[in-house]
């Protein structure tokens, strides 16, 4: 009954920026945590950028200071603002959550993806 939802991918020039948003719904308690994962073609899904809780991030070395994670918790809703966007940053990107539903215990849910394309 919980879903997520991206929105935000398109396709962007090098060097331009994109922001993506997942918003979560359903029976919700609490979200642990929630991140964004990405994967181009014949590559395998990695993770691009994560934050938990108590707003602790972490990211993978090749967007660090190009992007940026954030929360909004009474939106129930996470953000990727990607700048300085690369032409190997294009891939579905991918939105993961770890959600305490409502009288149950801890389960992790995936969004649709949302494709980002970078080329002039």
């Amino acid at each position: 009954q919980v879903q997520l939802v991206e929105s935000g991918g398109g396709l962007v020039q090098p060097g331009g920026s994109l922001n993506l948003s997942c918003a979560a719904s359903g029976r919700i308690f609490r979200i642990s945590a929630m991140g964004w994962y990405r994967q181009a073609p014949g590559k395998q899904r990695e993770l691009v950028a994560r934050s938990t809780e108590v707003r602790s991030t972490n990211y993978a070395d090749a967007v660090k200071g190009r992007f940026l994670i954030s929360r909004d918790n009474a939106k129930k809703t996470v953000y990727l603002q990607m700048n300085s966007l690369k032409p190997e940053d294009t891939a579905v990107y991918y939105c993961n959550a770890d959600i305490i539903s409502s009288g149950y215990s801890l389960a992790n849910y995936w969004g649709q993806g949302t494709q980002v394309t970078v080329s002039s």
